[in-house]
């Protein structure tokens, strides 16, 4: 389990860049980027990182489950993801 700490600066990052989002964008679409530079750094999209939503851990996450390798195959072998199997053939 990741510490607390990172996963909740992770949470407020988030948000961050949900807030900033359009004027951004309109900023950008506008050229206006002595303005951009005036933003919070965290309002970036690029500063984000992955981590699974159940335990935090940033490496060998799964984009299109939202949660790491370990607690996927966990999870899936105690029949939790529907439409997963384990391979045999």
């Amino acid at each position: 389990m990741a510490r607390k700490s990172l996963i909740a600066r992770e949470v407020k990052r988030q948000k961050m860049v949900a807030k900033y989002a359009e004027l951004r964008a309109q900023l950008k679409k506008e050229g206006r980027w002595d303005e951009l530079d005036k933003l919070p750094k965290n309002s970036s999209a690029v500063r984000l990182h992955n981590r699974c939503l159940l335990t935090g851990r940033p490496k060998g996450y799964m984009r299109k489950f939202g949660i790491n390798r370990v607690t996927f195959r966990q999870m899936a072998l105690d029949g939790k993801i529907p439409g997963i199997t384990k391979a045999s053939w």
